[in-house]
């Protein structure tokens, strides 16, 4: 496979052998099940479930995938460097005897080194990819909903092969803030779903959710196979039909595409900031709101 293009802070960590900063990566706190691989040549490296919490700051794998990393004896001579055995970038280090998993070993990993891979949705367990404004409040709306058993904030729809932040509020690079869920289908229904998201975004502002106003918060929806973009398309016709809004509906239907998890600190956001200014002004009453209309599908307390 083509080596992908590298951004500065990924390529001083591949292929200058620096390291990021503790805390900072983004999938840190990444619990989804799939496999990591090499970011510049994508070659798979660790399966999901060898990823555990070692309180590092960096993520930490206790195996590797057969014949995926080299090792080699870093340049101070006391530590063994990890590197992917296919295109020689490099991880990070690996320990051992720190007796933090039955394996007794750490591999610990640069963030900015990998990529990740989801794995693919099982028959009781689907995906749903929504856009409408700030991840935090999407977020937090959709992680009360019962049959909601994961949501993760992130970006996705951009051109290019990676998204950070800082990026993203640039406006530039045609990412959209997102967050990406799963569902159990036996508990509450993609249409259900859509129900939520039309009531809980603007779907008649085009680039704009509320004081939120750029690309990256379009109001948006990544279908994942053609029922979700048929269940969409009815959806919307149906709220059209009925006048449910005063303006047409402008939240854009799109093919699934690339989802970028989001940096450590926006996961989660509001449940561990809920007295943060934007947190109580903005989500704290969308919460009340979902409460009170959708009572019985909130997960209890």
């Amino acid at each position: 496979m083509p080596e992908l293009p590298l951004t500065e802070q990924e390529r001083r960590v591949l292929e200058e052998k620096g390291t990021e900063h503790p805390f900072s990566g983004r999938f840190l706190y990444l619990d989804s099940p799939g496999v990591y691989c090499c970011r510049r040549c994508q070659a798979p490296l660790y399966q999901s479930d060898s990823k555990f919490d070692a309180g590092c700051g960096w993520p930490s794998f206790d195996d590797e995938l057969p014949g995926a990393v080299r090792r080699e004896v870093d340049a101070d001579g006391r530590r063994t460097e990890i590197l992917c055995a296919q295109c020689g970038g490099h991880l990070g280090h690996v320990f051992s005897g720190e007796r933090l998993t039955d394996k007794n070993l750490r591999h610990c990993v640069n963030a900015l080194a990998l990529s990740f891979t989801p794995q693919q949705s099982t028959s009781g367990s689907q995906t749903a990819v929504f856009g409408g404004g700030c991840f935090w409040c999407l977020e937090a709306l959709f992680q009360r909903i019962i049959g909601v058993t994961q949501v993760t904030s992130g970006y996705s729809g951009g051109d290019a092969d990676s998204a950070h932040y800082r990026q993203v509020c640039s406006g530039n690079s045609g990412h959209i803030e997102v967050i990406s869920l799963q569902f159990d289908p036996a508990e509450v229904s993609y249409d259900q779903l859509l129900e939520l998201f039309f009531d809980c975004h603007d779907p008649t502002s085009w680039d704009q959710q509320g004081a939120d106003k750029g690309s990256q918060y379009r109001g948006v929806i990544f279908c994942q196979d053609a029922a979700q973009r048929e269940a969409a398309e009815q959806h919307i016709e149906r709220l059209t039909q009925a006048r449910y809004f005063s303006s047409p509906i402008v939240t854009e239907l799109r093919e699934a595409a690339p989802f970028y998890p989001a940096e450590p600190e926006h996961h989660n956001y509001f449940n561990r900031n809920p007295a943060q200014p934007y947190c109580a002004w903005n989500i704290g009453p969308k919460l009340a709101k979902l409460a009170a209309k959708y009572a019985d599908r909130i997960q209890p307390e």
